[in-house]
């Protein structure tokens, strides 16, 4: 291929290379919001109820502990004890596994156990939730490829601790950090591992548009594992945290490393009145 064709394709080729990153960001956002209002989605959680030890009674009466939009008067009772739950339900007495797919259906509605630190609660999810049924879409920033950064990746394993929303502070695996130069600056941003054999990086940070534009608490950023001592920071996909959809969340919030001081105007803008 000579050189006065090379010149000739270049701009071509760049405006489809452009096409395609929009249209590969247009899908992210489709099926981003296709999660949200799925049946299982953050959208249909309607309920988070902290269990105290012993008998949990739950149902659509409203005298349960846990009571329910949904349901026979006296469903059934969560038992806590030395910080281990089961369910007895229709006769049947089951233990129930914390943060994972055990699941109490009742009616319509699906029951969870949660555990954040030294605290066990139990999350409604109602596919029937005011958030599903109201919600009203997502609004984002323009696509702009300054926004996908190759950073930089340091290996420097380290724990962080993590605040929540609900006031706890738990540590956190840290594998290293990210490098990367935005508005003529030089920024880091920490990422945690939410579990050991996680495939991605999890990234919670703040911008100087947070509270403003952007969600007040911050924003969360996925990206693959570090290649050739790289990642790629695409703030294209940054997305609300589920506490900006349904205050029955428990999100991280960023912690210090990750406040940055530059404005990213990209990924998703706040959600209503959040």
């Amino acid at each position: 291929m000579t050189r006065r064709l090379l010149i000739f394709l270049a701009p071509a080729l760049a405006l489809a290379a452009g096409a395609a990153y929009e249209a590969e960001i247009n899908q992210f956002r489709q099926h981003r919001e296709a999660r949200l209002k799925a049946e299982d989605g953050w959208l249909t959680v309607a309920g988070l109820f902290w269990l105290h030890d012993g008998a949990n009674a739950f149902g659509k009466d409203a005298g349960n502990r846990i009571p329910l939009p949904a349901g026979p008067a006296q469903a059934g009772t969560f038992e806590l004890h030395d910080g281990k739950v089961s369910v007895v339900m229709g006769g049947m007495h089951r233990a129930l596994q914390p943060d994972s797919s055990d699941v109490v259906q009742v009616d319509r509605l699906k029951l969870f156990v949660i555990k954040r630190g030294d605290r066990v609660g139990v999350r409604l999810k109602d596919p029937a939730s005011e958030y599903r049924r109201d919600f009203h879409g997502l609004d984002y920033f323009p696509v702009r490829d300054e926004y996908r950064i190759a950073a930089k990746w340091v290996a420097a394993p380290r724990q962080i601790p993590i605040l929540n929303i609900i006031g706890q502070t738990e540590p956190s695996e840290c594998p290293g950090y990210a490098i990367f130069q935005l508005a003529g600056k030089e920024h880091k941003l920490y990422p945690i591992l939410e579990d050991p054999a996680d495939k991605e990086l999890f990234f919670i940070f703040r911008d100087q548009t947070s509270g403003k534009e952007t969600y007040g608490a911050g924003r969360f950023l996925y990206s693959d594992l570090p290649r050739n001592n790289q990642v790629v920071l695409d703030f294209n996909k940054a997305v609300n945290p589920p506490c900006a959809f349904t205050p029955y969340a428990t999100c991280p919030l960023p912690p210090p490393e990750n406040r940055l001081a530059v404005r990213i105007e990209a990924g998703e803008k706040k959600y209503g009145n959040h």
